[in-house]
């Protein structure tokens, strides 16, 4: 009977688990007809296509029946098939598991494949090349599209691909012509290619499938124990409630049982007490209890004591008059309490006279004394006769008992729930944090196991491991999940000791507990600061480390792909300056959501700092998929941001890293798709460039010709070449343009075009432009000793030179220590360099024109070139850029400009540099309007010192 009882419910849960086994396979079917309808939309619309291209092709009236024919037909099959697909789309998923949608979709796709066959072998060729490779290239657009569709279902694509190319390939292939041949074989790739797609797609997503089946089985597997659970939670809840009721009544009895108790212990005490009337018997109780016991006979004024002279040292007479009696001092604070206390007994007012109070020493300290006593006769009037009592110190359980009073405050007030258990686990007492901690009220703990409080049946197995522990060791800490009143489950701390009598037995032991919820909070936030960012939630740096790591390793397990995404908005800085940090906050929150939404299918998004981000894509498929991702990102950044009453766009560069076309390393990887990002800001942003070997010389190149120069700075490699410039006027040389040269060890003399652009980047152009100022200045001040000419040196500035704070100061130093008057000293700067920052260019060139330096705009006419921009700099030299020197003759519009400027900057009472000057005719044409003087390859190159002084001479 119970083997039978106990089979049932297994053979009802195998009939429950094979019905939900058959609903899944019926949901796999669906699924797969669904997948085949909804693939087959394109390859239906590619076939209405070609049913239009084959008669615009090879429409003449000897084919035009049979053409017709094949084109009316396929063009109704495919609007048959379009409508076909429509309606099982708009079935209800009950009529979606009908055998008839598949069965109607294998027909329709055969009657296809026959047409294809047809059109192949009878229609598309025979004609010339460019003819047949339109229309069978039409057809293999269908069958391919078609084929891979059909891929879903091994049966569906047998049913398709098989018409359509077999006999098309075994027709062509024994036709003996070589160019239908060639189609042949074509086709019989074309069929073989489609079987491996198909047979790989079949793979995938009957894997898939099958995974789905197995997720559907295993959450009815679990909704089923979740109820058998609520089912065993209903019988442990009502035989926990048997178990309460038993104990309630468990209690009653024994408070019973304790009431009968007192009862006769307190008739034991009465006899007992009729038993101490013996004096002698008396007086050792007296003495071992430390009571002193007075008889105060109020007519006679007499006082018969017994053991005073302990606490007092009253003397051995045991008889005194009150008058002669030593009494104790009290305390001024107790004498009026005492002796209201003691009057309000005389007079009959109090049943006994009990008293505490301080009396004092004579040494002058202080004891504790509590007198108790009652008027044992009175007269007939109520006058007091006879008083009796006893005295005692009282000092050390006062003591005692501030110590307790002190001892519970703590207890109570404790922050950490405290508990005091009896041998058995049993609570005898708990302070108030215990209670919050818990959920209960005092009442509802006290008397209660802590084994029967645990949550769970692993609760209560760990209790009994800590029993365990206790007893062996006396002491346990750990941590517990416990459960409060309210069912909320949280994390616990607890420290138990064990209490221990005289004996060495176990008398308490005593808990203290505390909730870890905080901690955890603050460590769980601690954790999320670890690996995440805080502004955008997204990665941090550490994080991607891990994850990138991470992905590698499985790239390099299954051999799959993974693209590295390195992104930086353009622009940020200046955006981050003008509108301030909360506005670029509230940007970089918008950026990282877009981020998000755009690359949903990234297996991790992070912000390394600022505005980078990196994205790590695993199995993207292919380049184009990649660029087509990329460009949809870049797309979605330029949208309009509103920040506050602002509307923004932001565009940013992109580069990407591919495993393992790039590197197989993931600190390789990150480093590969930041070069490939700089290289696309350096193309202009709002792009997106592929990581190449040519990035990665360049920027190798880049670091080895950088290191090259600082230590062609330290080693003395360079040198200043001098470009005389011509006073057309006078006809004589009165300036020369100081030109930085590099003499390299082994690639010999290195043109500035080659490492300045580098030197201007990595900053090396400070120290290289204040090498060139002091260098000028000296050779000039050595000519000017030497009386070789007094010659005015032009010295190049950069932009970083500017913005140092200290060029003032650097152009005064070099001056004094080289001892070159200041008007013999030009610098020049460009055009756009001044316009970079106006307000501090006009500042600085002021100074310089205050110590006398001579100041040239160089490459006039390359950028604003605006009149007002030229009145406000105080410059002496506007030099004009070779661009509209190099091409000017009398009529051309260079000329005109030429003459434009050389009219405007005289009307400025500024003088006029020509460079580039490389003709007779420039030379002629410049002289003739004006220009005050001019430099160039005909009157000479930027020549070495030694050649430069025997052009002076």
């Amino acid at each position: 009977m119970i083997d039978s009882a106990q089979a049932h419910p297994s053979a009802t849960k195998a009939v429950e688990n094979h019905a939900a086994l058959r609903l899944a396979e019926a949901d796999q079917r669906t699924e797969r007809t669904r997948l085949l309808y909804q693939g087959s939309r394109l390859a239906v619309l590619l076939m209405a296509l070609t049913s239009v291209v084959f008669p615009a092709v090879l429409w003449s009236e000897e084919s035009s029946v049979e053409l017709a024919i094949w084109s009316s037909l396929t063009f109704l099959l495919a609007v048959l098939r379009l409508h076909q697909t429509h309606q099982f789309l708009m079935a209800s998923p009950e009529d979606q598991p009908n055998a008839r949608w598949l069965t109607t979709f294998l027909l329709t796709s055969t009657l296809s494949a026959v047409l294809f066959g047809y059109a192949i072998t009878e229609l598309a060729v025979g004609g010339p090349f460019l003819q047949e490779a339109v229309l069978l290239g039409s057809l293999a657009s269908v069958i391919v599209a078609s084929g891979v569709a059909c891929g879903v279902s091994m049966r569906a694509f047998g049913t398709f691909a098989i018409p359509a190319l077999l006999p098309a390939s075994v027709l062509l292939l024994s036709s003996g012509e070589p160019q239908l041949q060639g189609w042949g074989v074509l086709a019989s790739i074309v069929l073989f290619t489609l079987s491996m797609i198909a047979w790989q797609i079949n793979r995938l997503v009957t894997s898939s499938l099958q995974q789905r089946q197995h997720n559907q089985l295993l959450i009815r597997r679990l909704e089923s124990m979740r109820s058998e659970a609520s089912e065993l939670n209903g019988n442990l809840a009502r035989e926990i409630e048997q178990r309460r009721h038993a104990e309630s009544q468990l209690r009653e009895a024994y408070e019973g049982l304790e009431q009968r108790v007192n009862q006769r212990t307190a008739e034991l005490a009465k006899t007992a007490t009729e038993l101490r009337e013996s004096e002698t018997r008396l007086t050792l109780a007296m003495e071992a209890s430390k009571l002193g016991m007075w008889d105060w006979d109020l007519v006679n004024g007499e006082v018969h004591h017994s053991k005073m002279d302990v606490l007092f040292g009253v003397g051995q007479s045991d008889r005194l008059r009150l008058a002669e009696q030593q009494r104790p001092e009290l305390h001024a604070e107790d004498g009026p309490r005492v002796r209201r206390d003691l009057i309000a007994h005389l007079k009959g007012e109090t049943e006994t006279y009990t008293v505490q109070y301080r009396a004092l020493q004579h040494d002058g300290n202080s004891v504790w004394i509590e007198d108790r006593g009652r008027v044992i006769e009175r007269s007939a009037d109520g006058r007091a006769l006879r008083m009796i009592g006893t005295r005692r110190d009282i000092s050390e359980s006062r003591r005692q008992a501030e110590q307790l009073r002190l001892a519970a405050t703590v207890f109570e007030a404790a922050g950490e729930g405290m508990a005091i258990m009896d041998p058995e686990y049993r609570l005898l007492a708990v302070n108030q944090a215990c209670c919050t901690l818990s959920g209960y009220t005092r009442e509802e703990l006290i008397g209660q196991s802590v084994a029967l409080l645990a949550s769970s049946e692993d609760s209560r197995q760990q209790y009994a491991a800590i029993r365990a522990r206790l007893v062996t060791d006396g002491s346990w800490e750990g941590e517990l999940i416990e459960t409060r009143k309210s069912g909320e489950v949280y994390p616990q701390w607890a420290q138990l000791r064990v209490v221990r009598d005289s004996q060495g037995n176990v008398s308490n032991v005593v808990a203290f507990v505390s909730d870890l919820s905080v901690r955890r909070q603050v460590e769980e936030r601690l954790r999320y600061l670890t690996h995440f960012d805080e502004l955008t939630g997204l990665a941090n740096r550490t994080l991607l480390k891990e994850r990138l790591h991470a992905a590698c390793e499985r790239s390099r397990s299954r051999s799959r792909g993974l693209a590295v995404f390195y992104l930086d908005l353009d622009r940020f800085k200046v955006l981050n300056e003008s509108l301030g940090h909360d506005a670029a906050d509230q940007l970089l929150r918008e950026v990282s959501r877009r981020l998000s939404t755009t690359l949903s299918d990234a297996d991790t998004i992070a912000r390394l700092s600022g505005d980078e981000f990196v994205v790590v894509l695993e199995g993207y498929g292919s380049l184009a998929n990649l660029a087509h991702s990329g460009s949809h990102l870049l797309s979605r950044l330029r949208k309009p941001i509103l920040i506050g009453d602002q509307e923004l766009v932001v565009s940013a560069s992109i580069g990407v890293s591919l495993m393992p076309d790039n590197s197989r390393e993931a600190a390789t990887l990150l480093l590969q798709a930041n070069m490939a990002m700089q290289h696309a800001k350096h193309l202009g942003g709002n792009t997106l460039q592929f990581f190449t070997d040519r990035l990665q010389v360049s920027s190798l190149d880049n670091l080895k010709m950088e290191n090259q120069l600082r230590r062609a700075l330290e080693d003395g490699q360079l040198e200043v070449f001098y470009q005389p410039r011509l006073n057309v006027a006078e006809d004589r040389l009165d300036a020369a343009e100081a030109l930085v040269r590099w003499r390299h060890p082994q690639k010999g003399l290195i043109a500035p075009g080659f490492f300045i652009p580098l030197a201007e980047e990595t900053g090396l152009i400070i120290p290289l432009g204040e090498f060139v100022l002091r260098q000028a200045c000296k050779q000039a001040r050595q000519w000017q000793l030497e009386g070789v000419a007094e010659i005015r040196v032009s010295v190049n500035l950069s932009v970083k030179q500017l913005r140092q704070g200290n060029f003032v100061s650097l152009v005064r130093q070099v001056l004094e220590e080289t001892g070159l008057p200041a008007d013999r000293l030009e610098l020049e700067l460009t055009e756009s360099q001044l316009l970079d920052d106006i307000d501090n260019a006009i500042n600085i060139s002021r100074q310089l024109r205050a110590l006398g330096v001579k100041l040239a705009i160089d490459d006039f006419g390359t950028g604003y070139s605006s009149l007002s921009y030229l009145k406000r700099f105080p410059v002496d030299f506007v030099k004009i850029d070779r661009s509209f020197i190099s091409e000017l003759d009398q009529v051309g519009e260079d000329s005109a400009i030429v003459r434009a400027i050389i009219a405007m900057v005289h009307s400025l009472e500024l003088k006029v540099v020509a460079e580039g000057v490389e003709t007779q005719a420039q030379m002629d044409f410049l002289k003739a309007h004006g220009c005050d003087e001019m430099q160039g390859y005909l009157i000479s190159r930027p020549v070495p010192v030694d050649e430069f002084v025997k052009l002076l001479v």
